[in-house]
């Protein structure tokens, strides 16, 4: 740009920050192409802004293959004028699966670290739910279109139990699932910066953190109307049809 200009790269860079350019930054997206994006948005976003009387609804999800991380040189604390280090390269210790279900209303979560990410581990989170939740209670469940959330055995169970109710997202939506904004937080705060020696070491920072989360719980506020939501996403289709032209 400097060159084909006939400017200095100094002076450009002026030019860019006084306008808020950032031509090397890439923002990702992604619109939902489900057949069904409306109707299933209007169904998780009434759940959060009108949840139903005599109900528990919970956001649930499984963050899988959590990694048991080990640096190979000890890391250095935080002190004055240099932050905290840790080498680049790690010794992978093992993995777990964190199936984890947020209580909307309250800010609790319920999580269970399980070896396995399949329809047998999910049917076992759901059990406990059926044992914990309070009979007189709907449990109303936002789930993702993982296949081990649709597995004929787990529809059969949901027949058998029918105070539970799913709501499944529309497909590439995952940004519709609170649980996914609480992932965000463990990640950051538990586990990213971890040094586990083993899977044991990993789900006990994790159980911990839950331990601190649910001793003084801070729920989520959903505040976008699904109208909003909508028009945003007819203006950001719009705006693809246009570019493609």
């Amino acid at each position: 740009m400097a060159k084909a200009a006939n400017v200095s790269p100094a002076t450009v860079q002026r030019i860019w920050s006084s306008r808020g350019l950032k031509p090397h930054l890439v923002r990702t997206f992604k619109l939902s192409n489900d057949p069904k994006f409306d109707e299933k948005l209007i169904d998780v976003v009434g759940l959060y802004l009108n949840p139903p009387d005599k109900a528990v609804v919970l956001c649930m999800d499984e963050k899988s293959s959590v990694q048991a991380l080990d640096r190979t040189q000890p890391s250095l604390p935080l002190k004055k004028g240099r932050a905290g280090t840790m080498t680049h390269d790690y010794k992978r210790n093992g993995t777990t699966t964190l199936f984890a279900a947020l209580n909307v209303l309250s800010g609790k979560v319920i999580g269970e670290c399980l070896p396995r990410h399949r329809h047998d581990e999910f049917l076992k989170f759901l059990r406990r739910f059926e044992r914990e939740v309070p009979k007189g209670l709907a449990v109303h469940m936002i789930l993702d279109n993982y296949a081990t959330h649709k597995h004929p055995e787990v529809k059969e169970w949901l027949s058998k139990h029918p105070r539970f109710h799913p709501h499944f997202t529309p497909t590439s939506s995952s940004w519709l699932n609170l649980v996914e904004r609480w992932f965000r937080d463990i990640t950051e705060k538990a586990i990213r910066r971890g040094v586990f020696s083993s899977v044991p070491d990993l789900i006990a920072a994790i159980e911990a953190y839950m331990k601190a989360n649910n001793s003084d719980p801070k729920p989520f506020i959903w505040t976008a109307t699904a109208d909003a939501i909508l028009a945003k996403v007819r203006r950001g289709r719009i705006a693809l049809a246009q570019a493609a032209i």
